[in-house]
């Protein structure tokens, strides 16, 4: 089986223990390749590079930097099909949306930075016509960039594209659940040109290769995205170190429907929030609240569209629903759905683990799931699930809708359906949320600010905020 390799120094290297462990097709349920399981050694072995390489990176003139970026961007549109269907296999996401959403947004992640750094302005201050202030900022020095499973190539690149334009070096870990294009960046990294030690990427457990690169002390920035749980260890390690965090966690997310909304787009866009990726969204609209004079029409349209939706072996190009990552994770969601039934939820569709035939025989399928007759309060209501469940409960009045969906731990996104345009705003005004979509879900604009309030995270990604993060700011006061 092929081996996924470290990239540290501008080199493909094998773990200094010499250890792999297996990467699973979740479509399939069987091993497909190895993975290196790298510890604090290798992350040493990265550190080093990176600090080496930084004071030729960061010194670089911005429009330099800026060409190594568009070229790996380029790169990657240019292996578009190879990522994609890599990304598929490696996440059991359907080929159409690996090929249409994951991989282009990685290429323009590092578009957008790369000419986003050209365009970071500084302040200047008159104080009392007796001095001016201004403001330097400087790269942070060695990144420390971990990113989830979900979203592998999007995300990582995410992290990485912003703090390489900032002129930071980086030592980055993906997802051991699935490393497999972040692997593949790499390739596309050596033949773009980019120094040796600029971006080093090592491959491994959370628990090993994560925790080094969170510990080390001369990582003095780490952006993280990832489980909330995570987040809290992570916050607790790097706090008494006094490290720059950036913590993008979990997400319970409410998609309220108002009564006045587009029917049509409020149905079709809610399927699509809800059951996106398998669910395995931070975005996703999991709590479905619907105004009680349209809750059977909304309920009865739903869940027919639901029903339509069929899990399918990944690479078909007609699959819209995929596997779930993991069988872990899988077991995990299936005992949601069961903690709803105990909590007297109504299954109204989906719900089972389902086996497909052939070489999906033994994969990671569940339907999708939709819910009613839960309490707002309840587990099931109050906790990250992240997989194809939805919950529907009605209200009456707008207060007692952002009593509900404001009742969670969690603040990162909501959606919210209505032709008011005051009620859009007033709403939207009052939600515990970093990102309110209105009649519409995961229209994204990089240049705005991205991330989540409460146990949903700490700091903002996206634009100009992602670009100040991996830099240290400094006021320059000069007396006329």
């Amino acid at each position: 089986m092929e081996k996924i390799l470290n990239y540290i120094n501008g080199e493909l290297k094998s773990p200094v223990s010499g250890n792999y462990f297996e990467n699973i097709n979740p479509a399939t349920g069987n091993p497909y390749s190895l993975i290196a399981d790298s510890d604090e050694k290798d992350v040493e072995m990265a550190v080093t590079a990176a600090q080496e390489a930084f004071k030729s990176w960061s010194e670089m003139p911005v429009n330099k930097r800026s060409h190594f970026l568009l070229k790996i961007s380029n790169l990657i549109t240019e292996n578009l099909e190879r990522l994609a269907r890599a990304e598929t296999i490696d996440n059991g996401k359907p080929i159409s949306l690996s090929r249409k959403v994951d991989i282009p947004r990685a290429a323009s992640n590092f578009e957008f930075y790369a000419t986003a750094a050209m365009h970071l302005s500084s302040e200047a201050h008159i104080t009392h016509t007796e001095a001016v202030n201004y403001t330097l900022r400087h790269p942070m020095g060695v990144a420390g960039c971990i990113s989830p499973w979900n979203l592998p190539l999007y995300l990582f690149s995410w992290k990485i594209a912003p703090a390489l334009a900032a002129g930071c070096t980086v030592v980055a870990k993906p997802s051991e659940v699935t490393p497999m294009t972040a692997f593949l960046l790499s390739e596309l990294c050596i033949k773009s040109g980019l120094p040796p030690g600029v971006l080093n990427i090592v491959h491994g457990m959370g628990t090993k290769a994560g925790a080094a690169i969170i510990s080390h002390k001369n990582i003095p920035a780490i952006s993280f995205t990832g489980g909330t749980k995570t987040g809290e260890w992570i916050a607790r390690t790097a706090a008494p170190m006094f490290k720059k965090l950036s913590l993008e966690l979990g997400g319970k997310n409410p998609n309220i429907i108002f009564a006045d909304c587009n029917f049509e787009l409020a149905v079709k866009t809610s399927v699509q929030a809800a059951f996106s990726n398998q669910g395995e969204i931070c975005l996703c609209g999991s709590r479905i609240f619907i105004e009680k004079s349209l809750f059977s029409k909304f309920r009865e349209a739903f869940v027919q569209k639901v029903k339509e939706l069929k899990p399918g072996n990944p690479l078909n190009e007609q699959t819209r629903l995929g596997a779930i990552v993991s069988e872990q994770h899988m077991q995990k969601i299936l005992s949601y759905i069961q903690l709803a039934k105990d909590e007297g939820g109504k299954i109204l569709t989906g719900g089972n683990r389902i086996f497909l035939e052939g070489e999906n025989k033994n994969g990671f399928f569940i339907e999708p799931a939709v819910i009613e007759g839960l309490a707002y309060d309840c587990r099931t209501n109050q906790e990250e699930i992240f997989g194809p469940v939805v919950t529907l409960t009605p209200f009456e009045t707008e207060e007692e809708v952002l009593r509900y969906a404001n009742s969670v731990v969690y603040g990162l996104s909501a959606t919210v359906f209505t032709e008011n345009l005051s009620r859009a705003h007033r709403i939207a005004a009052a939600l515990h949320s970093g990102i309110v979509w209105i009649n519409c879900w995961l229209l994204r604009d990089l240049r705005t600010p991205f991330g989540g309030m409460k146990q949903s995270g700490i700091g903002r990604e996206g634009g100009f905020e992602a670009l100040k993060f991996f830099m240290e700011e400094k006021n320059v006061c000069v007396k006329l």
